[in-house]
């Protein structure tokens, strides 16, 4: 974006806040400017961390059938992508008694499901208008209702499961959107969402645009004589009669008081005592951790996070590959877990996994898989009823009830606005016409989400 290209205020303080991000700043605010600082109690506070899996995670191999029969199914289609049997972490549906395996690689965490009940999976979710419907031969009609637009796309995907608007054309997310309806509740020094990856649409709201805090440090790396942050202030403090520069030079300079409280809160806390991988999703949740401990310093009663982790799109080779990204997640998972206990905040704080899409059941030829609809997610906190599997778990068949074609491209069982909205709802968003701003669709559904919190 160029200055002659600035077509409102908005994309001018989008800009400015983009410069403060590539000269290390902490935060930046929209409309709801700085607020004064408050200390609150652990029970007041909540926050969301949504784990955002990139390129589309094959969940058909992060959970398994694990009987017999199923997995005898799995095997047959799966070939050479087929996990070991004895390789997979039992796990139990107590609701149906179904006996699932996780990947090997989830281990770190499968405790959290099988013990201490602190972990949730969600079957078959995915972007949905509305349900789809199954014909007299229990086949689904996907000609009877409105789809979502471009479902095998990797960036309207993307953008719809961050927007949850399935048919486009959002500008603002839902994260961000809710942080419209509730941040109001909370006197904080920071904005309510925060990204540890960078720019996402999840976080933008009408009235609220995200921080952003990179994974090497918080705040600003020399506030007061940066040469970029520095030359942008002298540039907008220019004796100027223009609305449009007083409003982003006020917003700017709310950024880096921001980044210096951050920073003054960050240096005069504790260590966590919970060693992070030197991963990028366990920097990430590291960094998260941080955060949350020095939340009454900073006055925050509401905080959502944003985190990601890329390297999903296993076209080939996929195996290997998700060994890697499923011991990462898993350990990083296993670590933040750790941390929330050590800051006795386990029930306050519920991390989430997202993604474009699922893949397709039945590999391709090159040791991988293509894009697919509905997948598996993960849920984690002491709020979280764990030890559960929600959902509909999908008939394994090629050309089933449960596939959108001819390769197990599962249709999708729960709609994204079910799932994320039953956080919504445990975070604070009860209203019917707060539930129709931030999730559009989820009328569709009769308000109805599931019981995994």
């Amino acid at each position: 974006m160029t200055f002659q290209n600035l077509r409102s205020r908005r994309d001018f303080l989008r800009l400015g806040y983009r410069t403060l991000s590539t000269v290390g700043a902490a935060a930046a605010f929209g409309k709801a400017g700085l607020m004064t600082a408050r200390a609150q109690s652990s029970s007041d506070y909540k926050a969301l961390v949504c784990i955002f899996l990139f390129g589309g995670n094959d969940a058909n191999n992060m959970l398994v059938p694990n009987d017999a029969a199923g997995y005898a199914n799995y095997q047959k289609i799966r070939q050479n992508l087929a996990l070991p049997q004895s390789s997979l972490v039992a796990i139990q549906d107590p609701v149906t008694n179904a006996s699932y395996g996780l990947h090997p690689s989830f281990a770190p965490i499968a405790p959290l499901y099988n013990s201490s009940k602190r972990l949730a999976v969600l079957a078959n979710v995915g972007t949905l208008v509305q349900s789809v419907p199954r014909g007299s031969n229990g086949m689904p009609e996907l000609s009877s209702v409105p789809l979502p637009v471009n479902l095998y796309s990797h960036s309207d995907q993307q953008n719809e499961w961050q927007n949850a608007v399935p048919q486009g054309g959002a500008t603002t997310g839902w994260s961000g959107r809710l942080a419209d309806r509730l941040a109001s509740n909370s006197g904080t020094l920071v904005p309510p969402c925060i990204s540890i990856s960078g720019n996402a649409l999840q976080l933008i709201g009408e009235n609220t645009q995200p921080s952003t805090v990179n994974t090497s440090n918080f705040g600003l790396v020399a506030p007061a004589t940066d040469p970029g942050s520095t030359a942008l202030l002298n540039m907008l403090s220019l004796s100027s009669g223009v609305t449009l520069i007083q409003a982003a030079q006020s917003s700017l300079k709310d950024a880096i008081a921001v980044a210096q409280a951050v920073n003054t809160a960050v240096a005069g806390s504790s260590s966590l005592g919970v060693t992070f991988a030197n991963t990028d999703i366990g920097t990430q949740l590291a960094q998260v951790a941080k955060l949350i401990q020095v939340r009454a310093a900073l006055g925050a009663t509401r905080q959502i996070f944003f985190c990601s982790q890329g390297g999903y799109d296993t076209h080939s080779n996929q195996l290997p590959q998700q060994v890697t990204l499923y011991s990462n997640l898993a350990a990083a998972l296993a670590a933040f877990d750790q941390a929330m206990g050590q800051l006795t905040v386990q029930s306050n704080v519920t991390a989430f996994t997202e993604s474009d899409f699922g893949r397709t059941f039945q590999p391709n030829g090159n040791a991988g898989t293509d894009h697919g609809w509905g997948s598996h997610a993960l849920i984690m906190g002491g709020a979280v009823n764990g030890g559960n599997l929600y959902g509909t778990f999908p008939s394994l068949a090629l050309s089933g009830p449960d596939d959108s074609g001819t390769r197990g491209t599962w249709v999708s069982s729960t709609s994204e606005d079910q799932y994320i909205g039953a956080l919504a709802k445990w975070f604070g968003l009860s209203a019917q016409a707060d539930l129709d701003y931030v999730f559009p669709n989820l009328n569709n559904f009769g308000y109805q989400t599931p019981a995994f919190i």
